[in-house]
């Protein structure tokens, strides 16, 4: 697999990411009804499309090791839901409150949502960055190999 197809799937895996950071977010303030589920906090779960370890444990008949054209990227693994209990509020005077006054709402960490934002963009720019120089290095190579 090429360099740029490489970083493509990591484009799409870190978009997939802050799809779900911003559903996170946008449901931290949702009260659960009264006798209904609460918003569970998400995860995505990524990794390599391939088995990584059984590529570095690859040996062809060259004894070259790993085979590059075997790399393939990451893919979207899962969506998990978090386990952690809702947070309890006390508002009696809310029309989603318990018999006891309390309202449940995620157990979501507002800074913790914003920082995996931030790494999730750096890393989203990291790829479109690799994506830029393995074409202007394709382009070089192509200039080298023109004749004169």
């Amino acid at each position: 697999m090429r360099a740029t197809e490489i970083s493509l799937t990591g484009l799409d895996v870190e978009w997939r990411r802050l799809e779900v950071i911003a559903e996170n977010l946008a449901n931290a303030n949702t009260a659960a009804p009264v006798k209904g589920p609460v918003y569970q906090e998400l995860h995505l779960i990524s990794g390599p499309r391939n088995d990584f370890g059984a590529m570095l444990n690859r040996t062809d008949a060259g004894g070259k090791g790993l085979d590059i054209d075997t790399l393939s990227g990451v893919a979207v693994q899962g969506i998990v839901a978090s386990s952690s209990p809702p947070r309890l509020v006390h508002e009696p005077g809310n029309p989603m409150a318990n018999s006891q006054g309390f309202v449940a709402y995620p157990a979501i960490d507002h800074a913790g949502q914003m920082t995996k934002m931030i790494e999730t963009s750096r890393i989203y720019e990291a790829n479109i960055v690799a994506m830029s120089l393995a074409r202007e290095m394709y382009t070089k190579a192509l200039e080298l190999g023109r004749p004169r």
